[in-house]
This record gives structure tokens, sequence and C-alpha cells, in this order.
């Protein structure tokens, strides 16, 4: 089940709140502490291949889009 779908699932059981504390109870997803779960990019939401340096927390394939707007410079 991905993030997705347990959020739908929380809309739906919105209106059965007896049934909805059981449902968090045993499918919520637990909180990452490490691992490749912890950290998504804020761009567009992948988990892989994050860069967090500078305090950018981007996936590559972001970076490369906006890199320049930031100001970083390509060099071959």
């Amino acid at each position: 089940m991905t993030a997705s779908d347990w959020k739908k699932i929380l809309k739906q059981l919105d209106s059965k709140p007896v049934i909805k504390q059981k449902y968090l109870k045993h499918n919520k997803p637990k909180e990452r502490k490490i691992g490749i779960a912890v950290r998504k990019c804020e761009r567009c939401g992948r988990f892989g291949a994050h860069i967090k340096s500078y305090g950018l927390n981007l996936c590559r394939q972001c970076f490369r889009d906006i890199a320049e707007e930031i100001g970083f410079k390509k060099y071959s």
C-alpha cells in the first residue's frame, strides 16, 4: 500500500470515527528514522537519489532541472 492509498482510505473513513481509530491503530505507516524513506524531494516527492547538501532536499533529477537557476554551474 502506498502513502497515497493510505490517505485516500482515511478520507473515506472520516464519517466513521470508531472504524477510523481501529484502522489507524493497525495500518498506519510507521515514522521512519533511518533508510531511504526518511527524506523525500521537496519538489516532486521522490525518495531515491536525494541531495541534502546546502539544505537543498532535492532528488538528482529535480536538481538537474533547476541547478542553473539556483546558481550552480556545469563544468563539462
